[in-house]
Order: structure tokens, then sequence, then C-alpha cells
């Protein structure tokens, strides 16, 4: 039943199709996937995130690739035209990756199984956010997603960030699905915002923060002062699948709560 042969573009599909024990249905996946690690040694890398190498797809005969957001638009458009079916999902939320898990298991029929996953990731999540419940205060936190231009977090980011126990310090920007809108005129705003917690992760470059650090009047800033500057990477958190609503969400909540141990310590 469903497609037979898919080529993901991005890692979620291919971490939940394994996930739920459909990998034999994956032809070629997204040079960037780490998750699984052997899904790097057993299938073939075809695309990037914003360009693919379209006729070693076409060459493995998919009846579906799939997707994610409008910076894979032109890559779709052109499967589209070469008579690829297409999915590109477009989810930016907690929910939306659940239900992306439950709408991916359907579509090859184990929807029972993906059902059951999106379930255990929902009570995974429910249990952070009850450990955060018993937290003394919730740290401001500041995440970044790039930092040039300064980048501030998405949805689920942000979204995370609330259910480990903290406060994302732009919630006004977190909603925009579209990275440019998240762009900051400058650090002022941050200073402004005062966080306690400086989240980076640099969409695949390695954050460094000494530099963070040295940016100017950024010395103000509690989590500068306080050393409260980490890196969570990118594989962990800015892949709108499971592995956000796993070990990106227990990344931040050790960095929370450990902020707040240090609190307390008489």
């Amino acid at each position: 039943m469903g497609p037979r042969r898919i080529v993901c573009l991005t890692e979620e599909p291919t971490e939940t199709l394994y996930a739920l024990g459909e990998q034999d249905r994956i032809v070629g996946i997204s040079g960037f996937t780490v998750r699984p690690p052997q899904a790097r040694r057993e299938k073939p890398k075809v695309s990037a995130f914003t360009s693919a190498r379209i006729e070693a797809i076409l060459a493995l005969a998919p009846d579906l690739a799939i997707g994610f957001s409008d910076i894979q638009a032109d890559i779709a458009a052109e499967l589209v035209r070469r008579g690829v079916e297409v999915w590109i999902a477009n989810h930016r939320s907690v929910e939306g990756i659940l239900d992306y898990v439950r709408r991916l298991g359907a579509l090859v029929g184990a929807g029972a199984r993906a059902q059951a996953y999106a379930d255990a990731l929902r009570r995974g999540l429910d249990a952070v956010e009850a450990r955060a419940a018993r937290l003394p205060a919730r740290p401001k936190v500041y995440f970044e997603e790039w930092d040039e231009p300064l980048i501030t977090g998405i949805q689920w980011v942000a979204e995370l960030v609330r259910i480990a126990g903290g406060e994302d310090v732009f919630p006004e920007l977190s909603g925009e699905p579209l990275a440019r809108a998240r762009i900051l005129a400058d650090g002022a705003a941050v200073v402004a915002r005062a966080p306690d917690i400086v989240l980076g992760s640099w969409c695949g470059k390695k954050f460094r923060p000494e530099q963070v650090a040295a940016r100017p009047g950024w010395d103000a800033i509690p989590a500068v002062r306080d050393g409260e500057l980490h890196e969570i990477k990118s594989p962990l958190i800015l892949q709108p699948g499971p592995a956000a609503l796993t070990d990106g969400v227990a990344a931040i909540e050790r960095i929370i709560q450990a902020w707040s141990q240090r609190r307390t310590r008489p």
C-alpha cells in the first residue's frame, strides 16, 4: 500500500519512516541526514536543502518525493515537471510535527503505528512539561538560528522552549514561518529583552559563544554575564520532525534545569 520508492529531500521523513519500520521504501535521502545514523550508510544521498541532483533522483525511479517548505519549491517544481509526485510539507509547530508523523504513516499504510508513535512523542513532551512546572523560576530564553543577520527561533522551537520551562523572548516573531520575517534589525533588541539563557543553533555551522559575548553591548545581558551561552546542534532542533521532540527538547531541558539549579544553590 502507498508509495514504494520514496526520495526524502529532508531528514524528518527519513527519521520518521525508519521509526515506523518503513525504511525499505526509501531509495534516496538528503546529504544532510544524520538521523538515524544507518540511513547514511544504507541510502544514496541525492539532495541538499536548497539543491538536488535531479537526474540522480530520476534514476532511482521514485513514486514519491517528500520535502519541506518554500525553500524547496524549485526542487519540487522541477521534479513535478519531470513526472514525479511530490509532497512538500509546511508544518511549523509542535502539533504540526505530530500531525506530520500521523499523515506520513497513513500515506505508507502504517497509520496505526504512526498514531502510536505520535502518542509516545506527546507523552514524552508532557513529561518534560510536568518537570518544568516544578521549576521555581522560568528563564527568559533567546534562541538564535543564525548570526549574520540575527535570526530568532521558529515556532516549534519557541514552543519547545516553553515546554522545557523557559520563555522565548521574541514570541511575536516565532509565529513567522519565513526566516526573513524573524531577522532582527540589530543586537540591541536582544540586549533590551535581557535573556537569562542564549541558545545558538547556527543552521549547520558551529556556534561560537565567544563571538556572541563580544557583541557590542551584550555584556549587559544576564546570559552573557553568567556564561549561559549554549549550543544545540542543528539536527536536533532545526528539523521539524521527531528529533526536535525528543533529543532537541531534552537538550533544552538540561540547560534550563541546570540554570535553575545554579540559581537555587545556597
